[in-house]
């Protein structure tokens, strides 16, 4: 056994005394009695004398020890020789020195145990437990497990230190062993005198520079027990030890030189000096040099007389201009509607700082002293406007004037920010932001992990380069930049480094479950899943071309390398798949970013028809007929603003900010838009009041107060004729506007952080003039709110108008709101009251959308997951599902109207689920509620339902905070309304209460736990409605993120940026639903003959118009080019209905095809189809309907929809079995008119016996034949017994060709 300090052999046995004692017989009395050791040890304590002589001493102590050391267990003690046990004792002792004398041992001591690194018996935290119980320097350690076995008996490595104690590492035991439980205890000397440690040197003795002195260091002897001085035994030794010492050498330096004084003259040449003192230690040196600098200064030669030659006037004092006190300026400033511009400073632009004039309520400035004859420049600045520089033009009258036209200031808008990359160790990253702005943003500043970095040393303007790049330069980058208006924040972006030789990513597949179909369960396991393994979509340091661009090209993710052929065993039949068997780093898949969506009004959803889409100041297209659009997103888009614009003027102008999937690739958005209201016909010379407020029979949440005269020209002329007036207001009382909103009610602060808004309304205004119908712009304007509507008291002080920037999709402030205390009339009300007004002055400029809201700083997150089916299994969430939540306040027995909302979001599901943002209340759970929808490419999921009874285990919240959130589906008091949401009570959580910390709540600053939360954890449920669906892939593929797809010949999409979808229309007649299979096989290609695609199950649909007749939209694998884009593959496609059905019709048209365009497969069997699926793209003639796009469900929804309708360009969610079919099934339902068996038996017996050994011939015939035709879903099949006689034609063999592709 290895140990890290020697061992030795105590020099006294602790039998040593003058007693005959039979030690075993006293171990087993003082163990069956502990009494009697305890009674003993005390008795001997009071016994115990310092008068005493040292002998009765040393014997009295040595007793004790005795006592102690027979009752902790050395039981395996006899009595023998002294020099045979001090053998034994001595193996498992630890000591430093050697010494003569009795001694005497410490109590056992374990503080520690061998879990964790092992085993730690350290005497610095033994003596922090036991103070006075350790002596201070031990001669010995001795050491034994919990089995009371030496060290040395256990053959483990351990170690052992009279200053550090005894240890054992569990990773230094053999065969990966841990360490025993040890108990130590240390040998003292009885009586020790002891030296202290010596103290720290005394200062030198010498006090000046370059001398020689003494200095001193101290020890002090003491005893390790209280005893008389005259019994101490003295200490060997020096009580003090002495040493030279020296002072430093003695120095003199300069100090750094001081500033330089004045220059002695402004010009023709002087002097300045500057100082410095000599520093030094000794009077015997000296500093080398001059104390004092002198230099030459003033050395411009002084100028001459003012040279400006001034036509007219004179020159100023700085002889900049020439003045002229008898030359007046005037001038006229206006904003680009033509409204006058009030408090506008100006100011010479030679003298910026200056003011030299200020504009009154018309607009107008008059500037005295420019002369006219010369040209000068005139700078106008006001806050939120533009700067902006006019020249005065020059005239001999005496008097000048100029027009001005201030735009208005925008805040910063980041238009590309930084993405996330990854490098290795010593490589070089640049990281890249860039802002727009009116002024434009001249200043970044670069933020890692939080904290600004240093310009000088970074060397950053717009890009940030980083180069020799280490470990802790990984972390959150981000840029901030300003301009006059305000500040913005770029999102933030994730460099990650990594160390070299660090395999990119990891090669090992992550698990990867993929459902199997319903009657395929895998014997001994009867599990439905089969782990497949896929390899995690991350960014990995790829080897690229050029680093040091601002966007990694298509980047470097972590991909499938290689993947394996294997076998399901389903118990009746057997599935391939190809499974992942290897990860490497290869360039990413970039898939197509789209949104699409339609536009329709809010109020009776008629489409915008040929409306121009805008993102930014660019037009990117236009809507349809019926309202529909398509937008192609660039990949490096953050921040997705469009706005949308009727050229009829019917609608109103709609900024929309979408969310988009770049993984999923597609995302459907369903518009609304207000429509405009009809204008009205006002005095320009009169003042106007506007309400605003859109509920019937209840008071306008507030009103317009235009004053007289406030309408101008866009030349800035006081217009005075009749205008028309059309405002448009958005009523939070009314639910149904909520889907309207422009923007994302979301504003920058001071600090460039993006908040949200809570709305008490929005409205729009367009004034034109009567008779041109040219826009006029307003000044002056008055906002009044009502405070009756604001039910929070606490939003009243923060109350503030915004007005909406249409490129950026943010709202800016415009006015802070003052009291104001009116008489009004009462909608409804039988006289006039005072009522309390919030005011506010705004402008009419440039056409944009106003809001009346309030900061809200109460925020929470809401925690929703989407699944396929109303079982919710966690294997089966949907990604790319756009969850909206909408803000309502108060809740009902507020006096207010319930129905009224504050707030739209709206979030796409991922991996694991949405975290909906949302405003919250601690004290009053239902101050804030929320309805909450879900919809998949314009379908609308059903929420989890909430009665008859509410089930914590289906709604997915677990109680009392259950009762607490008040959860209901839309349908819970009326059965007759949509199952598509539900309503909650917004309650913040109490961090104090267990069952609130745990979702589905999350306070704000708990963000991070919200995206991260388990599947087990607390969350709201969405599911497909769609139900009975199922498919199956040979190589593994999830439509919602586009990244998951694998170039393999039997991959369902050849091609991951073109899909192709191709559907068979399957009518069925009979009283039931039924399922229909397609299986799916490779027919004309050599890699994929025979090879299974994959497989697809769908329930039909009943035809709602026609009884007893149903029909099903069956998925097939469309022929074409394989991924290699060599050779086309005619697919083998296997149509196959569920139970009892017979085809009873072909499609003519797709008859005569098939059979024009062979190979052509005959279907012999009447109970399914086959056939090569067609190459060319048939319409609804045929009954086939495909469709390519550049997303697979945008592909598979249109095609499905087309389906529906039966038609090849319109779109339907009911079904129409009448209309494009292309298969017909007979599927009748069983009747039961006979007697029983036991009837029978007892009526007729031999006729019925032979009758059933005919029916089980006939069975057993079928069965052979339906084996290879028929699928068996086991849930409609169970119990099922064959009545009917099949007939000689259905008794005929089934081809072989056709058997073996079931």
């Amino acid at each position: 056994m290895r140990r890290s300090s020697s061992k030795t052999r105590p020099s006294a046995s602790l039998l040593s005394v003058d007693f005959k004692l039979d030690i075993r017989k006293l171990r087993k009395k003082l163990f069956n009695h502990p009494e009697i050791c305890i009674n003993a040890v005390e008795n001997l304590s009071k016994e115990i004398s310092f008068v005493r002589t040292m002998l009765e001493l040393n014997k009295l102590r040595l007793l004790l020890s005795l006592l102690a050391y027979v009752t902790l267990g050395q039981g395996s003690l006899r009595t023998r020789n002294i020099s045979d046990r001090s053998k034994r004792t001595a193996s498992n002792r630890f000591s430093d020195t050697q010494r003569t004398g009795v001694t005497e041992w410490t109590s056992w001591f374990n503080i520690d145990h061998p879990g964790g690194n092992g085993d730690y018996e350290r005497l610095e935290a033994i003596r922090f437990y036991y103070r006075e119980r350790v002596c201070s320097r031990p001669t010995a350690i001795e050491a034994r497990t919990s089995d009371w076995l030496t060290a040395a008996d256990t053959g483990e490595v351990v170690h052992s230190s009279l200053e550090k104690g005894f240890w054992c590492i569990n990773k230094e035991q053999p065969k990966g062993n841990i360490c025993s439980n040890y108990h130590v205890r240390f040998q003292c000397p009885p009586v020790q005198s002891y030296w202290t440690e010596w103290s720290e040197w005394g200062p030198c003795s010498a006090t000046v520079c370059s001398d020689v002195g003494i200095q001193v260091r101290q020890r002090k002897c003491l005893s390790s027990q209280p005893m008389p001085l005259l019994f101490v035994p003295a200490c060997q030794g020096h009580h003090s030890e002495r040493r030279e010492c020296s002072t430093p050498q003695c120095t003199a330096k300069w100090s750094p030189w001081g500033h330089w004084g004045m220059c002695s003259v402004t010009c023709g040449g002087g002097q300045r000096t500057r100082r410095r003192t000599c520093v030094r230690t000794s009077v015997s040196v000296q500093c080398a040099g001059r104390s004092v600098d002198i230099q030459k200064c003033g050395k411009t030669p002084c100028p001459a007389k003012c040279q400006l030659v001034c036509e007219e006037g004179h020159p100023s004092e700085d002889c900049s201009l020439c003045v002229c006190e008898d030359h007046v300026l005037h001038g006229d400033v206006h904003s680009v509607t033509g409204v006058p511009v009030e408090g506008a400073r100006v100011s010479l632009a030679s003298h910026s700082k200056a003011l030299h004039a200020q504009t009154n309520a018309k607009g107008q400035f008059v500037l005295a002293g420019v002369c006219s004859s010369t040209s000068s420049s005139i700078i106008i600045k006001k806050e939120k406007y533009v700067p902006t520089i006019v020249s005065t033009s020059s005239n001999t009258t005496g008097l000048s004037r100029l027009k001005a036209v201030l735009r208005s200031a925008e805040k910063p808008y980041v238009v590309k920010h930084p993405e996330d990359k990854v490098r290795y160790e010593g490589g070089r990253v640049l990281l890249c932001c860039s802002a727009t702005g009116s002024p434009a943003p001249s200043k970044y500043y670069w933020y890692h992990n939080g904290t600004l970095l240093d310009r000088k040393i970074y060397k950053y303007e717009e890009d940030l380069m980083l180069q020799d790049l280490k470990f802790e330069h990984s972390g959150e980058y981000y840029c901030k930049t300003s301009n006059p208006a305000g500040s913005i924040k770029s999102s933030v972006a994730i460099l990650s480094v990594i160390a070299k030789g660090t395999p990119a990513c990891d090669s090992t597949p992550e698990a990867h479950l993929i459902r199997l179909p319903l009657d395929c369960v895998q014997p001994g396991t009867q599990s439905k899943y089969y782990n497949a393994g896929r390899c995690p979509h991350n960014k990995c340091a790829g080897s690229l071309e050029f680093d040091m661009r601002c966007k990694d090209g298509a980047g470097f993710c972590c991909g499938v390398q290689s993947m394996e052929s294997r076998v399901i065993d389903c118990g009746s039949y057997s599935l391939p798949i190809r499974a992942v068997t290897k990860c490497i780093c290869q360039k990413c898949m970039q898939p197509t970013v789209i949104v699409r969506g339609r536009v329709v009004t809010a109020d009776n959803n008629e489409p915008l028809r040929f409306g121009h889409i805008y993102i930014g100041k660019e037009r990117v297209g236009t809507t349809g007929y019926q309202g529909g659009f398509t937008l192609k997103i660039a990949q490096d888009t953050q921040r997705l603003v469009v706005n949308f614009v009727d050229p009829t003027e019917t609608f109103l102008n709609t900024p929309k900010v979408f969310i988009f999937d770049k993984k999923s690739g597609s995302i459907y958005h369903d518009v609304k838009v207000m429509r405009k209201q009809k204008p009205i016909d006002i005095n320009s010379r009169e003042t106007n009041v506007i309400d605003l407020g859109e509920i019937k029979g209840e008071d306008p949440i507030g009103q317009l107060v235009i004053p007289p005269n406030s309408f101008h020209k866009d030349t800035g002329e006081v217009y005075e004729g009749t205008v028309k007036a059309s405002v448009t207001f958005i009523d939070p009382r009314n639910i149904t506007t909520a889907a309207a909103t422009p923007g994302d009610l979301n504003f920058v602060d001071d600090e460039g952080d993006m908040l949200p808004l809570r709305t008490y309304g929005m409205f729009s205004v367009d004034f034109r003039d009567n008779s041109s119908n040219k826009v006029l712009g307003a000044g002056a304007v008055q906002v009044l709110l009502d405070t009756q509507h604001v039910k929070m008291q606490e939003h009243i002080p923060q109350m503030k108008l915004w007005s909406l920037n249409p490129d950026t999709g943010v709202w800016e402030e415009e006015s802070k709101f003052s009291y104001s205390t009116t008489t009004a009339d009462g909608h409804g009300r039988s006289k006039r009251e005072e009522r309390t007004f919030l005011i506010g002055n705004m402008e009419i400029r440039e056409r944009r959308l106003f809001n009346l809201d309030v900061p809200e700083s109460r925020r929470c997150y809401v925690k929703v997951r989407a699944y396929m089916s109303d079982k919710f299994l966690p294997t089966e969430q949907l990604e790319g599902v756009v969850i909206t939540l909408i803000n309502l306040e108060p809740k009902p027995g507020y006096s207010s109207n319930p129905r009224a909302w504050g707030r739209f979001d709206s979030v796409i599901t991922g991996p694991n689920g949405a975290c909906l943002p949302a405003f919250c209340d601690a004290m009053r759970p239902d101050a804030y509620t929320a309805y909450v929808t879900a919809m998949l490419n314009g379908e609308e999921l059903e929420a989890a339902p909430s009665t008859p009874k509410m089930n914590p285990n289906i709604i997915g919240v677990s109680k009392p905070f259950l009762d607490k959130l008040d959860y209901q589906r839309s349908d819970h008091t009326d059965s007759a309304l949509k199952k598509t949401a539900f309503k909650i009570n917004l309650a913040k959580p109490n961090q104090n209460n267990l069952d609130e910390t745990n979702g589905p709540i999350y306070p704000y600053q708990s963000m991070i736990a919200c995206e991260n939360a388990p599947i087990d954890a607390n969350h709201f449920r969405f599911f497909r409605v769609e139900k009975d669906k199922y498919e199956y892939n040979v190589v593994p593929f999830e439509e919602n993120d586009l990244t998951s797809w694998t170039g393999d010949y039997l991959s369902w999409w050849p091609n991951p940026q073109e899909f192709r979808a191709c559907f068979i229309k399957v009518r069925i007649h009979g009283q039931k639903e039924v399922m229909v299979r397609s299986r799916n096989h490779g027919g004309t290609h050599p890699e994929t003959k025979d090879k299974l695609y994959g497989i697809r199950d769908i329930r039909s649909t009943r035809d709602m118009r026609e009884a007893n007749t149903s029909a099903a939209c069956v998925e097939f694998k469309c022929s074409g080019m394989l991924y290699d884009q060599s050779e086309v593959d005619r697919s083998l496609i296997s149509v196959l209905p569920q139970g009892n059905c017979r085809r009873i019709n072909i499609n003519n048209l797709l008859q005569e095809y098939l059979i024009k365009h062979p190979p052509f497969t005959q279907s012999n069997g009447s109970h399914s189809f086959t056939m090569m699926a067609p190459v060319d793209p048939l319409g609804h003639n045929y009954g086939i309907y495909t469709v390519t796009d550049q997303n697979p469900r945008v592909a598979k929804e249109i095609a499905i929809g087309r389906c529906f309708d039966g038609t090849s360009d319109g779109f339907s969610r009911e079904m129409k079995s009448d209309s494009g079919v292309a298969l017909t099934f007979s599927c009748p339902e069983r009747k039961i008119n006979r007697q029983s068996l036991f009837q029978r038996l007892q009526t007729n017996p031999g006729q019925t016996l032979s009758q059933m050994a005919r029916d089980m011939r006939d069975f057993q015939g079928e069965q052979r034949q339906r084996s290879a035709t028929q699928v068996v879903f086991p849930s409609e099949q169970r119990g099922r017994t064959q009545s009917r006689r099949m007939s000689s034609g259905a008794r005929r063999t089934v081809p072989v060709r056709e058997q073996q592709y079931q």
